[in-house]
C-alpha cells in the first residue's frame, strides 16, 4: 500500500487535486500548465495540455490503454504494422520507459531509459567496446554535441557498418524487450521528428513479433537450465564434444566463463547463446553451475576454511608454526604479496575481504584477475591443510596413543572440503596445493 500511494493524487469535492506521494508529486511537477479534461469513463482522468505545447507535445495520441500482462502488447504492435501507421509506441513502467518508431509496417528507430538496452552497454556485450572505451564515449557525450555512436567512429573503436548492424541488434533487443513488459501503460503517439532516430533502421514489424513470440516461449525453457546470464557452463567430462555446428560454441566454454562473458566473446546475444547452451545441456555435454562468486564471498570461504585449521591447531599449540609458514608462503611469487597487502591475517587466520576486493583490481600482470581469486585463495587454503597436517598427525598421536594417526586429519580434510567446494577447481583435492 505504501508503494502504491507514492502515486496517488487525491480530488477533493471543489475538484482540487493533490498529490498525497511523492511518485504523484514529481509527474505533476513535471506537467505544470493549462489542461483540458478530456471524456473519460468514471473511473479514470484523461487531460490534455492546452498552452505552452510545442513540436512532439502537440501530438494526438491514436491509442492508449493499459499493460497487465507479458506479450499483452503484441496485438497492439501488430495492429500498427498492419495499419502501416507512423508515429511512435511509448511503453512505461514504474521506473523505465521505451519508444518504438514506426514507418509503413517497419520499425524504423527505438529508445530506452534502461542501461542495459543502451547503445553502450549493447557495444560491450558484443564484445565491440571494453569498459573503458564506453566510459570514454560516454564522457564525450555529457555535453550533448555528440551521440553515444558518433564518439565510438570518432575514437576508431567501430566502424559506422559495425554501428549500423550492431544498432540493429539494439532496436531489436528494445522491441523483445517491449513484448515482455508485464505492467504499465502504452501510448500511440501519431508522427515524430526524425532527429529522435540515431540511426534509421528498417525492420518487418510482422517478422519481429514473430521472432518475439517464438522467443518468449523458448526462454522459458532456457531459464529452467540456464536461470541468468551470470551462470557459468562447464564441459561435461565423461562425453566428447559433439560433431555439430555446437562444436563451436564448445570452444568458448572453459568452467570459468559466465554465459554473459561468453557472449561477449562470440559476439552474439544472450538468447542466441542461451538456445546453444540449452541444447548441449539436453544432449549432456554441458552442466551449467551456479554463478561466480564475488570477491568477498570467495575471500569470506578461505577465512571460514583458514578459520577450521588454526582453531584446530590451537588446541594442540601448533597454531602459531603454521602462521609463520602461511606468512612466508604468501610472501613469495608475484600474486600474493599484492593480493593480500594489508589485508592480514588476524590472528584467527582471517583476511579482510574488502581489502583482498580493493587489491584485485590493482593487479594488472594478469588478465582476468577477478576471474582468478577463487583459485589463488583455493590455493592459500589447502597449502594450510598441507603444513597442517604433520600436526596434526603428532597431536592426535599425543593425545589418544594407539588410534589412527591420520583420523583427525582426515576428518578435518573432509571439513575443509566442503568449505572450499564453492571455490574449488575441478579435480583438485584439498590438501594438494597445485606444483
Amino acid at each position: 500500500m505504501a508503494k502504491d500511494r507514492e502515486e496517488v493524487v487525491e480530488i477533493d469535492a471543489k475538484g482540487m487535486a493533490r498529490p498525497l506521494g511523492e511518485i504523484a508529486a514529481l509527474r505533476m511537477q513535471g506537467r505544470q500548465g493549462r489542461f483540458a479534461v478530456l471524456p473519460s469513463p468514471p473511473h479514470m482522468l484523461v487531460m490534455r495540455k492546452l498552452e505552452g505545447t510545442k513540436g512532439l507535445e502537440a501530438r494526438n495520441c491514436l491509442l492508449s490503454g493499459e499493460i497487465r500482462s507479458a506479450g499483452a502488447i503484441c496485438d497492439i504492435v501488430g495492429l500498427i504494422g498492419h495499419a502501416g501507421w507512423n508515429g511512435e509506441l511509448l511503453v512505461l513502467d514504474r521506473s523505465s520507459g521505451r519508444s518504438l518508431f514506426f514507418d509503413q509496417s517497419h520499425v524504423v528507430g527505438a529508445q530506452s531509459t534502461i542501461k542495459t538496452e543502451r547503445l553502450g552497454d549493447v557495444l560491450y556485450r558484443y564484445g565491440i567496446l571494453d569498459r573503458e572505451q564506453v566510459a570514454r564515449c560516454s564522457d564525450a557525450t555529457a555535453t550533448g554535441a555528440l551521440r553515444f555512436g558518433e564518439a565510438a567512429v570518432k575514437f576508431g573503436f567501430v566502424t559506422r557498418e559495425k554501428l549500423f548492424s550492431i544498432a540493429a541488434r539494439q532496436l531489436e533487443e528494445i522491441f523483445y524487450g517491449v513484448l515482455l513488459v508485464e505492467g504499465g501503460m502504452f501510448y500511440f503517439l501519431d508522427s515524430y521528428e526524425e532527429s529522435s532516430l540515431s540511426i534509421r533502421q528498417k525492420l518487418s514489424v510482422p517478422t519481429l513479433i514473430r521472432e518475439g513470440v517464438r522467443r518468449m516461449h523458448e526462454t522459458r525453457y532456457f531459464r529452467a537450465r540456464i536461470p541468468s546470464n551470470q551462470h557459468v557452463p562447464a564441459l561435461s567430462s565423461d562425453r566428447l564434444p559433439p560433431q555439430t555446428e555446437l562444436a563451436e560454441m564448445c570452444k568458448s566454454i572453459d568452467g570459468a566463463r559466465s554465459v554473459a562473458d561468453i557472449c561477449r566473446i562470440r559476439g552474439q546475444s544472450e538468447f542466441e547463446v542461451c538456445r546453444a547452451l540449452f541444447q548441449l545441456v539436453q544432449s549432456g555435454h554441458v552442466i551449467i553451475k551456479p554463478p561466480r562468486l564475488t570477491a568477498k564471498d570467495a575471500v569470506e570461504v578461505c577465512n571460514q576454511a583458514a578459520g577450521l585449521i588454526l582453531r584446530e591447531l590451537d588446541a594442540m599449540d601448533s597454531g602459531d608454526t603454521v602462521r609463520e609458514q602461511l606468512a612466508s608462503f604468501a610472501a613469495k611469487g608475484d600474486v600474493y604479496p599484492v593480493l593480500l597487502a594489508g589485508a592480514g591475517p588476524a590472528d584467527d587466520g582471517t583476511f579482510d575481504a574488502a581489502r583482498v576486493a580493493d587489491n584485485v583490481l590493482r593487479i594488472n600482470t594478469r588478465d582476468g584477475a577477478d576471474a582468478m581469486l577463487s583459485q589463488w585463495l583455493y590455493e592459500y587454503a589447502s597449502y594450510a591443510l598441507f603444513v597442517a597436517r604433520p600436526h596434526l598427525h603428532r597431536g592426535q598421536a599425543a593425545r589418544e596413543p594407539g588410534t589412527e594417526e591420520t583420523s583427525l586429519s582426515k576428518r578435518l580434510s573432509q571439513r575443509v572440503s566442503a568449505v572450499l567446494e564453492p571455490i574449488a577447481p575441478p579435480a583438485t583435492l584439498p590438501g594438494e596445493p597445485k606444483k
